[in-house]
This record gives structure tokens, C-alpha cells and sequence, in this order.
């Protein structure tokens, strides 16, 4: 099989993570992916774990796409960054708004005159205008400025201060929005003929994950905490255990032994649980402490109850599951093999899977601007 965007041309400019993220995916489904950098090479190549000289935190996101080095400051290198677009299909960029303007590589210059079918896509904080649209903006900033972390406070009991998510889901989301916007770009640009301008917001993505909260922030209701999911204490270790129904908490008292909890007026009704949500812990941990995690796994999966390990992450790519799905790529690059994540979605008439390699820096350079007839134009 191949892939759903076989023959596609992407230009990707991006760097760090979110429009990386985003053409990696585009590279995943068959685009041809590639990626402009400086000679000193983007800010991931420098980021652990490095072995070789080579980062696999870069490998991770760039797996499968073209490294080609362009001076994008000088009248040579955005010249031949014009000839590329000429020929590209997209192009994914996520600097700062108005900084592919001044170097001549905006969407009005690209799309305009150069390539009108150009799908352009840019990703930045906080969208392209606006009050905001200037301001410089990283991913943890972001979860501060969406109100997200202040979410997540809400449902930790007795805390106060933020806490810091090194995990960065804006990044994540956001390249995954992008991802999805250029692809009905491209379906819509099938009909019309024409290209566009994808306007990408960090911001708002991680609004987006607030469904919740976004309506409770609206009208005069009280924030309800959300008890019903959180940690059971075992011997060694934790179980998340979500009472997410009437019949997972039935379940679940018939597990722990107190079947006669279901009528109980303290916890009858979902009202009632949340009011004495301490109180209902306190019985589920008296029957899970003295046991193992897997044999607290054991019952719970036998009961019907939805839960899990508390894990780390090598723990979970050691799962069976992940091997059976087939959800980790085996890839290189210079200093040789590792494996990276693959797309979590599989379809029956498309591949979907990443490159076998990430690029050497400007390994590709020659061969990309001799095919498009722009190799002269940085040797000048």
C-alpha cells in the first residue's frame, strides 16, 4: 500500500516541536517532507538523548523527512527557498508572525505569484493578528495563558500553586490540529484548485482540551471537582481506578466486598458519592493496600472495573499491546538505530508509518535544489 498523501511535497521550515510534529505526520502518510534549516541546524539536534553526534529527540520528530541548509538570510538562500515552494504542495512554518514577511516567504509572496495551489500553513502562540499575536510564546506558557494548568489545580486536593507539565501538550495538540487543517485544505483545494492559508493558534488548541470548564466559566455554577477518577494505594504502587458509571461502581463494591454500599445513603446516589468521596476511598483502600498492584488488577478486571497500573513510560511501551499494534518504528540515523512512536491511527487501504531514517544535517541539500534548478543560486 502506500500513502494517502503519496506524491505530496511539503516544505517545512519549523522547528522544535509543534510544526515538526505536524510534518512528521504529513511524512508518516507519504508526503515527501522537506525540511529547511540553517547550517547550525535546528534546536532539537541538540536535545538528549544524543549519541553519535545525533539526537533521537530530533529522530522522533523528523523521522523520514529531507534536511536541506538554506541560509534564509541571504538573497541566495530565499531565493532558492522560493524555487522550492514553487514546486511544493504545502509549506508548514511556525515562527514568530511577521517573520516569514520580512525574509520574503510569507503567503501572500509564496501563494501569490510563485504557487497559487500552496497550501501554507503557519503555527504560532497566539495566531497570526490580534493583540497577543506578537508575543513570544513556548508551550509551557501557553498552558498558563489557556487556563489549563489552572484546570488541572482544581482537581488536586489541598494544592495551591501551580505545578510545572514538562510534558508539552500544546506543542502536541496544536502540530495534530495543524495536521488535520491542512488536509481539508488539500481535500477542499481538489475541488477549487486553489491553495490557502492555514492561521494555527496554540492558544486556542489548548482551549480546546477545557470542555468543561469552558461552559462552567460561563454561568454562575460552582466548579465541581472531579473525585470519581484518581489513585487507589496498593503494596506497591498505585491502580487508577474510574468509576465513570452506575454499573462500574456497582462493580466495584461487589470487588472490595461491600456490595451493600450500593444502597447505602452515603453513596447511592452520584451525588452522594462526591459528597463523601473520602469516605468511599477510604473503603476501597482498605481492601487494595494490603494487595499487589497485579493482584488488585486482577480483581478489578474480573469485576468489570476500568483501571490501570500507574506506569512509567518504558514500562507502557513494553506492553504486549503496543508490540501487537505494531506502535513503535524501528528507524536510524547516523549514529544508528532506535525506535520512535508511530501514528496512533492504522488504515486498511493506506500505509501509515514512519521514515526509515532521520536526515544528517543538509544531507539531502544537492540533490533537492539540483532537481528543482536552484543549486547555482547558493553557490553565488
Amino acid at each position: 500500500m502506500t500513502g494517502c498523501f503519496e506524491g505530496l511535497r511539503v516544505l517545512d521550515f519549523s522547528t522544535t516541536i509543534a510544526g515538526p510534529h505536524c510534518a512528521r505526520m504529513l511524512a508518516d502518510m507519504g508526503a515527501e517532507v522537506i525540511k529547511i534549516e540553517s547550517a547550525e541546524g535546528e534546536t532539537m539536534r541538540t536535545r538528549l538523548p544524543i549519541r553519535g553526534g545525533c539526537s533521537t529527540a530530533f529522530g522522533q520528530l523528523n523521522v523520514g523527512k529531507k534536511s536541506v541548509v538554506l541560509d534564509l538570510k541571504s538573497r541566495e538562500g530565499v531565493e532558492a527557498a522560493r524555487w522550492l515552494a514553487a514546486t511544493a504542495d504545502v509549506v508548514v512554518e511556525n515562527f514568530r508572525p511577521g517573520v516569514m514577511q520580512r525574509l520574503g516567504l510569507d503567503y501572500a509572496t509564496l501563494g501569490g505569484g510563485w504557487n497559487p495551489r500552496l497550501i501554507y500553513c503557519s503555527i504560532s502562540g497566539y495566531g497570526q493578528t490580534g493583540p497577543s499575536a506578537e508575543l513570544p510564546a513556548y508551550a509551557p506558557v501557553i498552558h498558563a495563558a489557556s487556563g489549563y494548568d489552572m484546570a488541572h489545580l482544581a482537581y488536586q486536593p489541598d494544592r495551591s500553586r501551580p505545578d510545572y507539565c514538562g510534558i508539552y501538550h500544546a506543542d502536541v495538540v496544536t502540530g495534530t490540529y495543524a495536521f488535520g487543517a491542512i488536509a481539508s485544505a488539500l481535500y477542499q483545494r481538489e475541488r477549487s484548485g486553489r491553495g490557502q492559508h492555514v492561521d494555527c493558534s496554540m492558544l486556542e488548541s489548548m482551549l480546546s482540551l477545557t470542555l468543561n470548564e469552558t461552559q462552567w466559566s460561563q454561568f454562575p455554577v460552582a466548579q465541581p471537582s472531579r473525585p470519581t477518577f484518581g489513585p487507589a494505594e496498593c503494596r506497591d504502587g498505585y491502580v487508577m481506578i474510574a468509576i465513570a458509571s452506575e454499573k462500574t461502581f456497582q462493580n466495584l463494591m461487589t470487588v472490595i466486598g461491600h456490595p451493600d454500599w450500593v444502597s447505602d445513603d452515603r453513596f447511592a446516589k452520584y451525588s452522594d458519592r462526591r459528597a463523601n468521596w473520602g469516605e468511599l476511598m477510604e473503603g476501597v483502600e482498605a481492601w487494595s493496600r494490603p494487595l499487589g498492584v497485579a493482584e488488585c488488577l486482577d480483581a478489578l478486571n474480573a469485576g468489570g472495573v476500568p483501571s490501570s497500573a500507574y506506569r512509567s513510560v518504558a514500562e507502557a511501551l513494553a506492553d504486549p499491546q503496543i508490540a501487537h499494534r505494531g506502535a513503535l518504528a524501528d528507524v536510524e540515523d547516523a549514529a544508528g538505530g532506535f525506535k520512535v512512536v508511530n501514528q496512533p491511527f492504522r488504515m486498511s487501504g493506506a500505509k501509515v508509518a514512519a521514515g526509515a531514517r532521520a536526515a544528517s544535517l543538509g544531507e539531502h541539500t544537492a540533490d533537492v535544489l539540483q532537481e528543482v534548478g536552484a543549486i547555482e543560486l547558493t553557490k553565488r
